[in-house]
């Protein structure tokens, strides 16, 4: 049975170095529009569904808390518009779900702001139109994706897209970019 937990590192280990390969890049310009957009008053806002969720309140937790406790350093304005279950459960009862974020950054975002969106396929639809408001009303959007981008890739101005077919690697490697991306942050606001 170890084999099962060897053959998952081994392949997962496998996907990050292809992530390094070829989204180091992307995650460079992401770290530098987010680091801008903090330095001029603004914010960085995330959403994703499930899993992607998780990884949107793992994130802003960082930035606010601190990804490097050694280095001493203000919270830096992030959040996570998955974690509101109040307005989410009214407004999905009363107009859907396919608008939550979307609705959310009418009211909390502003041009100068960051957006990232986190879906593994890329074709969340709630995801989707949350990026497209945000691209139309001058808020920089960021796709964290898998390997097609799907549909979020036309909202981007940045897409970082892992290149796996497979959700857990996907998952794993947002997570190892996003702590990337903090770090450079927490760099570049020093």
């Amino acid at each position: 049975m170890s084999d099962i937990i060897k053959q998952h590192m081994q392949t997962s280990a496998k996907v990050k170095l292809s992530v390094a390969e070829h989204c180091a890049k992307p995650a460079a310009e992401a770290a530098h529009a987010i680091a801008h957009s903090l330095k001029q008053g603004g914010k960085l806002m995330l959403c994703g569904n499930g899993g992607s969720a998780g990884d949107a309140q793992h994130l802003a937790a960082e930035f606010v808390a601190t990804l490097n406790h050694q280095k001493q350093r203000p919270g830096l304005a992030a959040l996570a518009l998955t974690t509101d279950t109040s307005f989410i459960t009214a407004y999905s009862n009363d107009f859907g779900f396919e608008g939550i974020f979307e609705r959310q950054i009418q009211a909390l975002g502003k041009s100068g702001d960051v957006l990232i969106g986190i879906s593994t396929s890329g074709n969340s639809a709630n995801v989707e139109k949350a990026m497209a408001y945000a691209k139309a009303h001058g808020i920089t959007t960021i796709a964290m994706t898998g390997e097609s981008g799907g549909k979020l890739a036309s909202h981007a101005d940045i897409l970082i897209a892992v290149p796996s077919p497979s959700t857990m690697h996907i998952q794993e490697s947002h997570i190892a970019l996003g702590h990337a991306m903090t770090a450079m942050v927490e760099d570049l606001m020093a």
